[in-house]
């Protein structure tokens, strides 16, 4: 006959309630849910989260101080960098005025050196501007065509005359190596007001 085996300690199991409870509360109250050791020692304690009363809800001052720091510097970079840009345009605008300058000076010296009308009446022309479109300032179109089969460049000299044919005002445009059957529209525009009224003529034109 065989001994009968000495009754052992029985295993405890988990039940499903308290695996569902464990499966329910996550991650911060794993600890609390692990299995029982043979010593009979409880669950851990579940983790818990600081209280919010100790924050301020403020940075801390070198953080503050950081920040605004860095906002000075954006500022006085955005403030360079639009100086900056007002330099570009204005050096921008110099080097323009400066360019048409130095063409009118040509183009002077071109007529200048002309006896009569010039040997390009014929490739000029003007075309009147509405003072409603132009703010009430007299501007024409100079319509320059090189009717010739290579490039040349045209000067040409607009007289503004009042109601007794006195020339009052002259101005002097042209146009640069234009090519051959090309078309340029320089404008003529006038400094005096809009009133009495004057008459404008081609003086001059100049083709070189």
């Amino acid at each position: 006959m065989s001994a009968a085996k000495a009754p052992g300690r029985p295993r405890r199991r988990r039940g499903p309630a308290v695996l569902a409870v464990c499966a329910a509360a996550g991650v911060l109250t794993l600890a609390g849910c692990g299995s029982d050791s043979d010593t009979g020692a409880g669950p851990s304690a579940p983790a818990t989260a600081p209280k919010s009363s100790n924050f301020s809800g403020e940075p801390p001052s070198s953080m503050a101080s950081g920040a605004a720091s860095k906002k000075a510097e954006v500022k006085k970079s955005a403030s360079a960098a639009a100086e900056s840009a007002s330099e570009r345009a204005h050096d921008f605008e110099a080097s323009v005025a400066a360019d048409v300058e130095r063409n009118r000076q040509e183009f002077t010296k071109q007529l200048d050196a002309v006896d009569g009308q010039g040997n390009a009446m014929k490739d000029v022309s003007l075309t009147g501007k509405p003072l409603s479109e132009t703010d009430n300032v007299r501007a024409l179109v100079v319509n320059i065509t090189n009717k010739t089969d290579k490039t040349a460049s045209f000067a040409v000299r607009v007289d503004f005359s009042d109601s007794d044919g006195k020339v009052v005002e002259t101005k002097v445009v042209g146009a640069k190596d234009l090519k051959a059957g090309d078309r340029a529209q320089p404008l003529a525009i006038s400094s005096k007001p809009p009133q009495p009224h004057l008459t404008a003529k081609i003086a001059k034109a100049q083709r070189y």
